[in-house]
Parts: C-alpha cells; sequence; structure tokens
C-alpha cells in the first residue's frame, strides 16, 4: 500500500504520572522510521498509557517524545494527525452492532471530510470518492481482511468477526488515512499461537511497507524493538508517589542489553 514514510519516533526520560502514581517512568528507546516496535507487559503496567502518550493522547509527566520530528507534549496535536489507531479500548473500539461495510463507509466519510487538504477537498465529488474507495481498498489488502470470506461478506456485523478479523478490519480503518505510525493495544489478546503469529506477520508487512508501528502486547517477538513494561512495585512508606514503571535499554545489531532503572521495573529494545 502506498502512503507516506513511516515516522520516527524517540523518547528521553519519558514518564506519567496519574492519580494513583507512575503509569510508567524513564523510558528511553529510539525508532527508525518503519520500525515494529513491541510494547510489551502484562496487563496494569502502564502499556496503554505509554501507546497513547506517545500518540498524543495523554500529556506525560516528564521527559519528552519525538514523533516524526514532533515533540510530545509541546506539539501533541501535530503527532495525532500522522498517528493512527487501531484498536485501543476505550477510546478506538469496534461498534458490534455495526457490520464491517458501515464502519468502512463510515471512515470513507470521515475520511473525504477531513483527511485532505482543502485544495482537494474542492475537486469533483466523484473523483474524492474515488481516491478514498482507492484508499479503502488499499487498506483492507493492507490489513489482509478479505470481505469475501467473512461469513456474511461486508454485511457481517462486528460481533460476529473472529478476533483476528476484528483485528484486521481495526488496523485497516486506521490504515485508511495513511498515517505514519499505526497504534495498536492488545495485539495477541485472546489469540491461539498460530492467530497471534499471523498478527505480527500482518503488522511486520505494515512495518516493511514503511509504516511505523507501536504494538501494545504481553509477549513480544525476537524480531521486534522491544519496550518492557511491568507493574509498579511498592516501595515502603514512599506512597504510590514513588512506584515507576520503566527504564531503558538500547541495543544495537544483535546485541541485547538490558537497562536497569529504579529497579521497579524495566524497558528492553531488541533489533533483530
Amino acid at each position: 500500500m502506498d502512503g507516506p514514510h513511516g515516522a520516527a519516533v524517540i523518547a528521553e526520560d519519558f514518564g506519567l504520572k496519574g492519580p494513583r502514581g507512575w503509569a510508567f517512568r524513564h523510558v528511553r528507546f529510539d525508532a527508525e522510521p518503519g520500525s515494529l516496535v513491541a510494547i510489551e507487559g502484562p496487563s496494569g503496567s502502564g502499556r496503554t498509557c505509554l501507546l497513547l502518550a506517545l500518540t498524543g493522547r495523554m500529556r506525560p509527566g516528564e521527559g519528552y517524545a519525538e514523533v516524526a520530528g514532533h515533540r510530545v507534549p509541546r506539539r501533541s496535536a501535530a503527532v495525532r494527525r500522522v498517528c493512527g489507531l487501531g484498536p485501543v479500548p476505550g477510546v478506538s473500539e469496534l461498534d458490534p452492532a455495526l457490520t464491517v461495510a458501515e464502519h468502512l463507509r463510515e471512515r470513507a466519510l470521515l475520511q473525504r471530510r477531513y483527511g485532505g487538504a482543502l485544495r482537494a477537498f474542492l475537486r469533483p465529488r466523484a473523483e474524492r470518492s474515488a481516491e478514498t474507495g482507492s484508499r479503502v481498498d488499499g487498506a483492507l489488502a493492507a490489513a489482509g481482511l478479505d470481505l469475501a470470506s467473512l461469513p456474511k461478506a461486508e454485511r457481517t456485523s462486528v460481533r460476529d468477526l473472529e478476533r483476528l478479523e476484528a483485528l484486521r478490519l481495526s488496523v485497516a480503518l486506521a490504515l485508511v488515512d495513511r498515517p505514519r505510525l499505526l497504534a495498536v493495544d492488545d495485539t495477541d489478546l485472546k489469540l491461539s499461537d498460530a492467530e497471534r503469529a499471523d498478527a505480527w506477520a500482518l503488522l511486520r508487512s505494515i512495518a516493511a511497507d514503511g509504516t511505523t508501528v507501536l504494538a501494545v502486547c504481553s509477549q513480544a517477538p525476537e524480531d521486534t524493538i522491544t519496550v518492557r513494561t511491568r507493574e509498579a512495585a511498592t516501595v515502603p512508606g514512599a506512597g504510590d508517589t514513588d512506584t515507576p514503571t520503566g527504564a531503558t535499554a538500547t541495543t544495537v545489531g544483535d546485541t541485547d542489553t538490558t537497562g536497569k532503572g529504579t529497579g521497579h521495573a524495566f524497558a528492553r529494545t531488541r533489533r533483530a
């Protein structure tokens, strides 16, 4: 699928603090455009917060990140414009009552109205509709979703989709806008081993096509840049304000180095 080049992502001492303490802290990594970055950790370890902060949707408490040269939090709006959200519970979920066609039609309408420059909006309606149709077809192909293979083709309700099919649909909807960075939460949730392999093959193909991919997961494959989180540890006498999650390490080539941060959690960056 043709589209803009992926976004480089840099995080430096990146942290986010909520009412109950640090969701994550001391995150550092550097990913080139077209990288596949896995945010690995158990549920409750701050991994979704990190994903949303890196895409300009949550405001960090310390440090900074850069996406396509736009710094978070100072230019979060610009970051949001170059990022596409796949499935993120509570943020960009599919509506189980809608059909696949209805989801695609809604995304196409939004893309035609808000996705282009003013000059493009002034083009004839038929030309704009054809362009949007091409974007939808390209996004479906990139996500590996064959509508004809679904139980009722495009009239299939989301509630009747298998988990992997729903993931592909969410990814396709995000790719309609041709983002420079694709963010996916719960990549491996409720997937069998074979389905998990297919999901990662999908994300690898999108990254290979030039789009940077951030994917939250419980277990990352070896051939990714991996940022690892874990549940915040309790520090006796420190209360909730001193329970950081995340530290950093950077690898070059095939080297795998684990960096120790505060001693309560860590992140790891791997590249095959």
